[in-house]
């Protein structure tokens, strides 16, 4: 059984709703390749390896969180190591689609919550407002945790060292506002919607000092390492639409 590229597409725009959002790029299809569509493949990232991998497997059509095609990027010739992505995919007649936002700040497949999830966290709710949007997600533990506790928990869950900007390493936590990627300078809103600490993919220098003087926990896990999980809970949410696709994730190396 196959759908067309319309049709999914379609059903993403539908369940992620992409034109809520003021993004840094185009959502939606970016390269379009074949009309029908029977193997799916899925990844953080639309990278030279992850777009291999997809064809080698026999994919149709490859979803990402981050594509290929940005707005801070001028127009510029299909050249070098970024234009090989795209002649990859068009050589190889296969659709390409890339939701940013939307995908981090879905709060039923989206990165944050996703997290969330896993973590066991309870009263979920949408957080980090951004242009009458959210970005991430919410919540508390159902009992609270030590800080140091919840460093290792979070290194079990992504699979690599957490970075930890702690007030004391012992305090209990009981909430946790999410936002995946590279949000640090974020942080900030755990203080106006009242959370005691905060995740995301990456952090500076002064984000360290200004969090742990404002008594919030930080939590960075890695760019990759966070946005790992809202595009797996989107391929799920594919399969259940359409159990007759075939879906796949891959996954690439990446310690940022």
């Amino acid at each position: 059984m196959t759908i067309t590229c319309s049709q999914l597409q379609n059903d993403i725009d539908q369940l992620l709703n992409p034109s809520l959002f003021e993004d840094y790029c185009p959502n939606g299809l970016q390269i379009s390749g074949k009309t029908d569509i029977s193997k799916i493949a899925f990844a953080v990232s639309a990278t030279q390896d992850s777009i291999a991998k997809a064809i080698s497997w026999g994919a149709d059509a490859l979803i990402v969180h981050h594509g290929v095609f940005w707005k801070y990027m001028p127009a510029r010739p299909i050249t070098g190591p970024w234009g090989e992505r795209v002649k990859m995919c068009i050589q190889n007649d296969m659709n390409l689609f890339g939701y940013h936002l939307p995908l981090d700040a879905h709060m039923e497949v989206g990165n944050a919550v996703s997290l969330a999830k896993l973590l066991g966290m309870t009263e979920l709710a949408p957080f980090g407002e951004y242009k009458r949007t959210y970005l991430g997600a919410k919540g508390r533990f159902p009992a609270p945790i030590k800080a140091h506790e919840l460093k290792k928990k979070l290194e079990g869950i992504l699979g690599r060292s957490v970075t930890h900007a702690s007030p004391n390493d012992e305090q209990l936590i009981s909430s946790l506002g999410i936002i995946t990627g590279g949000a640090n300078n974020e942080w900030s809103k755990a203080i106006t919607e009242n959370v005691d600490s905060y995740l995301t993919g990456e952090i500076s220098e002064y984000n360290w000092h200004d969090a742990k003087e404002a008594g919030i926990h930080y939590f960075a896990g890695g760019h990759h390492a966070t946005e790992k999980f809202g595009i797996q809970s989107l391929m799920q949410k594919l399969r259940v639409l359409h159990p007759t696709l075939d879906v796949q994730y891959f996954d690439s190396e990446n310690p940022v």
